[in-house]
């Protein structure tokens, strides 16, 4: 009795085991979805997907951004940034935008970001540098960049109370998303509040950005739906 009851637990151990391998294995293989109609359709807009992105085969037209109302609205395919060349900031500013997922996780099986970019130099380019912060319709954010290759600032997936959480895969959720530049700091907030202030010297370097100054846009991760609305730098 002894013997089987063990061997029974070891059959058991193993199909747990092998049960989690493959749910892991299964989130680290998802591929991002090309979408319908893709490509930039707004005029003087820029964009460009990630390098890890890129490497796979797939192109910009593989996401879509397009006008909606006042604002517009991106489906993504792989994760992209997006930006107006015209649109740069100098100095103290703050860049901000309201993020409405109307049907959270539409396009996927766990949470993903969006969010504002800010210091975007080189870009289009294989020396681009800029930072990011983005919030998840789970109540946390992240903020990272690339200088040129990807680097972390936070960390990701840190929760905050002011960050907006769906009440479930379908449902709508918003997020008003800023980032800052004063004086030494960069901030980060969420829905009025700083949810992340970091040092300069954190982010501007070797292997980071090569100024806060730069064009600003927006950033979204891959297999993701959003519209975006209120997109506007300011002066203090």
């Amino acid at each position: 009795m002894r013997r089987v009851h063990g061997s029974m637990l070891a059959v058991a151990a193993l199909v747990l085991v092998s049960k989690v391998g493959g749910a892991q294995g299964g989130m680290a293989m998802e591929t991002s979805k090309a979408v319908a109609d893709g490509g930039i359709k707004v005029p003087g807009w820029a964009g460009q997907i990630d390098p890890n992105e890129a490497k796979k085969g797939l192109t910009i037209t593989a996401s879509r951004l397009a006008k909606e109302g006042d604002g517009f609205r991106v489906t993504t395919g792989p994760a992209v940034t997006y930006w107006n060349p015209a649109n740069s900031a100098t100095g103290d500013y703050t860049v901000k935008a309201t993020f409405n997922e109307a049907k959270y996780m539409n396009l996927n099986d766990h949470p993903h970001p969006y969010g504002i970019m800010i210091g975007g130099n080189d870009l289009g380019t294989d020396q681009q540098t800029y930072l990011y912060c983005e919030a998840y319709g789970n109540g946390t954010f992240i903020v990272r960049g690339f200088g040129p290759a990807p680097f972390k600032v936070n960390g990701g997936g840190a929760a905050d109370p002011a960050i907006h959480k769906a009440a479930g895969p379908g449902q709508p959720v918003t997020q008003e998303i800023a980032m800052s530049v004063k004086g030494d700091k960069v901030e980060c907030a969420v829905n009025g509040k700083v949810v992340g202030s970091y040092d300069k010297s954190a982010v501007v370097g070797a292997g980071k950005l090569k100024s806060t100054d730069g064009v600003w846009g927006i950033r979204f991760a891959h297999n993701t739906e959003a519209t975006v609305t209120g997109l506007a730098a300011s002066k203090p």
